[in-house]
């Protein structure tokens, strides 16, 4: 059964997060604008059983409090260690996709003693030292006014996932159930859109990267529109010690589309951390 929970960030927010499976934490962090739930289903049940899973609904998103204000990626980071204090866990993994991916970096780089393995999923090291993605694909993820959840749903899926997927009968029966499911969760408001935007505008982590020890596992999709794969073996190249692993056909949403690589490679690597 899992465990709903409350904890409060250090600027005094409320930070809604889970706890289900068994085995060693892992702490997963969602990308931009989504909640917890964004994770999938498949997913968790295959993380789940091998791993504690922590999850939160980022500030602005899901159950979380959603001020209107500025942030960074660092407050993001902040929440997790809130978290994981909250939940007496005092040192755990840590999986991150996208704008998440960039969260765990500033979390391994601020609360080392605090972070087991890492992986770092579809994520880059902030605008100046990244392979940017075609302005079309991003905006198709920026809300449009007037437009329904499942409108601005279906868009940016279309972005975000890789061909293969949504090609597939597989893949068009999953993004029907997700879109199903929006109405079942609070859905994010516009305003966090802008605040999420602007504090991945203000991350850079390119000159600490070094500074990561903990092991590190880079995982992308090689059909990865939204932030494209090359920023994987920027990564690699800059975190010592650190493996890549590449997904074929895969697109940014690899954790819905190939489930089993997505949770069985960074399952396997996470397992051999000491």
């Amino acid at each position: 059964m899992a465990i709903r929970e409350f904890a409060k960030s250090h600027d005094d927010l409320n930070i809604r997060y889970e706890i289900r499976g068994a085995g060693e934490p892992v702490a997963l962090i969602m990308g931009f604008s989504g909640s917890m739930r964004g994770w999938g289903e498949p997913f968790l049940a295959a993380m789940g059983k091998r791993f504690k899973l922590i999850l939160l609904d980022n500030r602005g998103t899901g159950e979380s409090d959603k001020p209107d204000r500025s942030w960074t990626l660092a407050d993001m980071a902040a929440d997790v260690a809130a978290v994981l204090d909250h939940a007496g866990i005092p040192r755990a993994h840590i999986y991150g996709i996208s704008m998440g991916g960039m969260i765990a970096q500033e979390f391994a780089l601020s609360h080392p003693s605090k972070t087991r393995g890492l992986v770092l999923g579809c994520t880059n090291c902030g605008m100046g030292h990244s392979i940017p993605a075609a302005p079309e694909a991003v905006a198709a993820l920026m809300p449009v006014p007037g437009a329904s959840p499942e409108e601005q749903a279906r868009k940016g899926f279309a972005a975000a996932c890789g061909k293969k997927f949504l090609d597939s009968d597989y893949g068009k029966a999953y993004l029907d159930q997700a879109i199903a499911d929006i109405g079942k969760y609070p859905v994010t408001p516009i305003h966090t859109f802008m605040r999420q935007g602007a504090a991945i505008q203000g991350f850079d982590s390119w000159e600490r990267l070094a500074r990561i020890k903990s092991p590190t596992l880079i995982i992308h999709g090689d059909d990865d529109t939204i932030v494209p794969c090359q920023n994987a073996e920027v990564l690699h190249k800059r975190i010592v010690g650190s493996k890549a692993h590449i997904i074929k056909d895969a697109g940014h949403m690899f954790f819905w589309e190939a489930v089993d690589e997505a949770a069985g490679v960074p399952g396997d690597f996470l397992a051999a951390v000491k």
